[in-house]
């Protein structure tokens, strides 16, 4: 048995430029590729869209966002919410009956200080949860493991959208 527990996919995360200005905005970007599948766009509606997480939680872990790049919630107009609430709702349906989750966590990080990765553009997580979902990894080892690539998880969702 080895002491070493391995999670490459990892150091794209850490190399990327979270604070560099001009390093562009994935909430941004993404939708603009011309392959939602490759960017991992699982629906897209007039004013936001949904994706998923590409370092998740759990599997089926998505970002609801606007297209609209905002980082403020109060500058949100109330057809911008009211179709990313529709998006988020219909991101829960979806993955009930793709994952069967016993739950979900919701919910949005406003500021760095809050925990906000990308805190210039708005966008809510759900994070499908099943009872018993968290183990030691995460809390000894700060590492999470998920049991399938982000591939499979996206073409599982993808026809439920």
């Amino acid at each position: 048995m080895t002491d070493t527990l391995w999670s490459p996919w990892r150091m794209e995360y850490i190399r990327m430029p979270h604070d560099e200005p001009g390093g562009g905005c994935i909430f941004c970007d993404k939708p603009t590729e011309d392959d939602d599948r490759a960017a991992y766009i699982l629906a897209r509606s007039e004013l936001s869209f949904v994706l998923l997480n590409a370092f998740p939680y759990n599997p089926g872990h998505v970002m609801i966002s606007p297209f609209r790049h905002v980082g403020d919630l109060t500058e949100l107009g109330d057809e911008e919410l009211l179709d990313a609430n529709r998006l988020i709702q219909r991101s829960i349906r979806a993955l009930q009956d793709a994952e069967a989750p016993h739950g979900f966590n919701l919910g949005m990080n406003l500021s760095r200080a809050a925990g906000a990765g990308i805190p210039e553009h708005l966008h809510w997580h759900v994070v499908p949860r099943w009872s018993g979902d968290t183990n030691f990894m995460s809390i000894v080892g700060e590492t999470r493991v998920l049991p399938e690539l982000l591939a499979e998880t996206y073409d599982r969702l993808k026809p439920r959208f």
